[in-house]
């Protein structure tokens, strides 16, 4: 692999292409074994499944197997899932399956030989432990921990236990994404599918709305997805925009915005209708749908977009208090800022909204570098005590499993993979403004690996 050449973050705004080894070699696959996975912060979970102490889940990456547990009301730890003894898995995640879970109020017990580990990492009980003639310490006993940090409702994992924060990590992407309070959203629903694609490939599906024309015409109908694309150093954001610069940001650039036609008031509700019901009742809530349905009925014809977003967010929002649930306050400006949907390095997609998000994860699936698992989730807010009890769903990428627009994103996935090995490609052109987030995801993925960076186009 060539070392990268370097990219500055300006040069993101100019035409540029990168090469596709990311996407195709199993060098490359092995290799991020190394160089990435062990070297940045990854979303294991979400608080709300480890309720109870001795709560325990797994989260896989590569070869990697990770065991997460809480071991106080108030304290999350994590270890590789590995006895120090012999190297056996102590969890076993059955094979299919999206995770594995549990409750060890005590111990963990290795199948093997019986070694014992308390929920703290000590090992309890060694069979015959004079045979090791006193060598065995308890440095050398102790399950391997890993770095275990919260954020946003979500625990997130490092390998390197001298890590920076999470938040140091996130940095202005994490002070953005704050104000929308995600720690107090809880799963809607959750579904995952092994795919034939690679891990970034899928990711990079959901990284831009300059697909929609081509991928979801049908939405076309109800509103413009003409898209920004910016970097925030790791991370990345996109929003809707105007191509006519002279009214750029005349309206919101997040999902929650005004239709197409004469008539804002009937547009605003059937945009966000089509968006919620298609996306598998995601990105809106049921909230914002009926509040907007009533919109034609409480405002006057003629009433401007801005009148029109302003009233069906505060008739919106006094319908969710009276039901217990409460909007946080998000400033004008942050709200300008935090655009449509976030990529959060190296393998999440947020599209946040101020009272709910639809998530998007991938990774890589054993050493194919043409497979990956593909997780998609619904958070949002909800009164306390009526939250939805949910668990990982395998669903296959079809309308019936994911909704007709994520069956039409899966449509495409899997022929990107194949296409980018056509002799006749001569690699990406990504869109300069509206696909800057796929730019500065390879700019910053090369840092890592050694290898891969944009290049100008000549």
């Amino acid at each position: 692999m060539n070392s990268p050449t370097t990219i500055a973050i300006e040069d993101l705004t100019k035409p540029l292409t990168y090469p596709v080894e990311a996407f195709l070699s199993r060098d490359y696959a092995l290799a991020e074994k190394e160089k990435l996975w062990p070297k940045v912060w990854q979303v294991a979970a979400r608080v709300e499944e480890l309720p109870e102490v001795g709560d325990w889940l797994t989260y896989d990456i590569c070869d990697d197997s990770i065991i997460v547990i809480r071991g106080a009301p108030d304290r999350l730890k994590a270890y590789h899932n590995v006895c120090p003894h012999r190297g056996r898995q102590l969890v076993d995640v059955p094979e299919g399956a999206h995770s594995a879970k549990g409750n060890k109020r005590r111990n963990f017990i290795c199948g093997f030989h019986g070694w014992t580990f308390d929920i703290e990492g000590n090992n309890s009980y060694i069979l015959d432990p004079q045979d090791w003639q006193g060598a065995l310490t308890p440095d050398c006993t102790h399950l391997s921990e890993v770095k275990v940090d919260l954020w946003g409702g979500w625990i997130w994992v490092h390998m390197d236990l001298e890590a920076e924060p999470v938040a140091d990590f996130l940095g202005d992407a994490g002070r953005i994404l704050s104000y929308f309070e995600m720690d107090k959203m809880r799963y809607k629903w959750r579904k995952w599918v092994v795919y034939p694609s690679n891990w970034k490939t899928a990711l990079e599906a959901f990284m831009e709305p300059y697909h929609v024309a081509g991928t979801h015409s049908q939405l076309l109908a109800y509103g413009d997805y003409y898209a920004y694309s910016a970097a925030y150093g790791l991370h990345g954001v996109s929003g809707f925009d105007q191509r006519d610069p002279a009214f750029a940001m005349s309206q919101s650039s997040s999902v929650t915005r005004a239709g197409k036609g004469d008539d804002p008031r009937r547009s605003t509700y059937e945009l966000i209708r089509e968006n919620y019901e298609t996306l598998n009742y995601a990105a809106s809530t049921e909230t914002l749908v009926n509040a907007a349905s009533r919109l034609v009925d409480e405002l006057p014809e003629g009433t401007a977009a801005a009148d029109v977003i302003a009233h069906w967010l505060k008739s919106a929002r006094a319908d969710d208090a009276a039901r217990g649930v409460f909007w946080p306050d998000i400033p004008p400006d942050v709200m300008a800022e935090a655009g449509l949907a976030w990529h959060v390095f190296p393998n999440m997609s947020v599209l946040q909204g101020i009272t709910f998000a639809l998530c998007y994860r991938a990774r890589p699936f054993g050493d194919d570098p043409n497979m990956c698992i593909f997780e998609s989730y619904a958070i949002e807010r909800f009164p306390e005590g009526e939250e939805p009890v949910t668990e990982w769903e395998h669903a296959e990428p079809t309308a019936e499993g994911w909704g007709a627009v994520l069956a039409q994103d899966f449509s495409n996935m899997k022929w990107v993979q194949k296409g980018m090995k056509s002799r006749g490609f001569r690699g990406p052109l990504p869109n300069p403004h509206q696909e800057r987030k796929i730019t500065n995801f390879h700019r910053n993925l090369a840092a890592y690996m050694g290898t891969g960076a944009p290049r100008l186009l000549k």
